[in-house]
């Protein structure tokens, strides 16, 4: 990659750091913010101190957002006996898009990965355990909405055995076949969660 100019390529190199983005997208979005009008330039600049000083950690759920306790949390109207534990508030955000789901949730931070050296002291697990035990009103159905890979597998292994003592009914997103699949290219796990988690019609 070539050196630029110490301003372009300190940007290129932060740019880099970001999940997801590559040294060449690095390289194209630093030179997109250099062609930005001053005005365009400098609300990005206010939207990012914003977010460093306009966001923290609800100190219910432990999702980011604007105020503590955040929103759902506060909200009255929503089921507060019923638990959804995700990793992050981005998969939060994804299950209130569905409209489906209206009780609180409770955000972990992240899932278990031994091999990147994530382990139950690095997630926000006491005081899921806490808000279990505690709950007012009490917790009667605990939902793990975590992705259904190696690390969320684990997760919620580990979660169940912790939880299990505490007599609270536990329970997974349902698995199968998505929308529009064809059953001959499905593979057997994707078959086998489907056909368990078959409803009546």
């Amino acid at each position: 990659m070539p050196r630029y100019a110490d301003s372009i390529q300190s940007l290129v190199d932060l740019l880099n750091r970001l999940p997801g983005i590559g040294p060449k997208s690095a390289e194209r979005l630093a030179f997109h913010i250099v062609k930005l009008s001053d005005d365009e330039r400098e609300q990005l600049v206010r939207a990012l101190q914003n977010v460093k000083a306009g966001v923290k950690r609800c100190s219910l759920c432990g999702q980011w957002s604007g105020a503590s306790p955040c929103p759902i949390c506060a909200n009255r109207n929503r089921d507060h006996a019923q638990l959804c534990v995700v990793a992050e508030t981005q998969d939060l955000a994804a299950i209130e898009r569905t409209h489906e789901y209206h009780g609180v949730y409770h955000v972990l931070g992240g899932v278990l990965n031994p091999l990147t050296g994530v382990t139950s002291e690095d997630l926000n697990i006491n005081t899921l355990t806490n808000r279990i035990e505690k709950g007012n009103p009490k917790i009667t159905e605990v939902i793990f909405g975590l992705n259904p890979d190696v690390e969320g597998e684990t997760t919620i292994l580990y979660l169940t055995k912790l939880l299990r003592p505490l007599q609270v009914k536990l329970t997974r997103l349902a698995r199968g076949l998505p929308l529009g699949a064809n059953l001959e290219y499905a593979d057997e796990v994707t078959l086998g969660d489907a056909l368990k988690g078959r409803r009546t019609l």
